[in-house]
């Protein structure tokens, strides 16, 4: 098994046909590459230990029992990313969900997901704003908040700080 880094190594890039061909097509973005016997086997994203292992011919490690693996994590790290509204996590996550193969679709979705649950709190305040400016009495609403009661038992008022 050999690794070559097509800065480092060009001629070794340069020498393989299927490689050439390979690049020529997608340039850059069939990278990484991966051959086996000669033959493309994965291309453009990093291969899980198990899909190295199948194309080596090695039994693959026993499966996990839970559902979190390395692209689970992307998914919930890109939905904290929309949560939190940081776009350098996001492009960071997007890169790494993408290099482990998961699918745009499959990103959509914890976008969308991460979307709706950031916006439910959104629209209940600005549905009781807009009680509020149609003139219910701020009063007779109950005195919570997303921090627990409003107000302490000193009668000291407490939100988020």
């Amino acid at each position: 098994m050999f690794r070559y880094n097509l800065a480092q190594q060009p001629r070794a890039f340069a020498e393989n046909e299927a490689v050439k061909d390979a690049l020529a097509e997608g340039e850059n973005q069939c990278l990484p590459l991966i051959l086996v016997d000669g033959r493309i086997v994965s291309r453009g994203v990093y291969p899980t230990r198990e899909e190295l292992a199948v194309y080596t011919g090695i039994a693959p490690p026993k499966e996990s029992v839970g559902l979190y693996s390395p692209a689970v994590a992307e998914l919930v790290a890109i939905g904290a990313a929309i949560a939190s509204n940081c776009e350098p996590c996001f492009k960071d996550h997007f890169d790494r969900a993408r290099k482990l193969g998961v699918s745009k679709e499959d990103m959509a979705r914890a976008v969308a997901t991460a979307q709706s649950v950031k916006e439910a709190p959104a629209q209940a305040v600005l549905k009781l704003a807009g009680r509020f400016l149609q003139g219910a009495n701020p009063q007779d609403a109950p005195a919570q908040s997303c921090c627990g009661p409003m107000i302490s038992a000193d009668f000291t008022p407490k939100c988020c700080g």
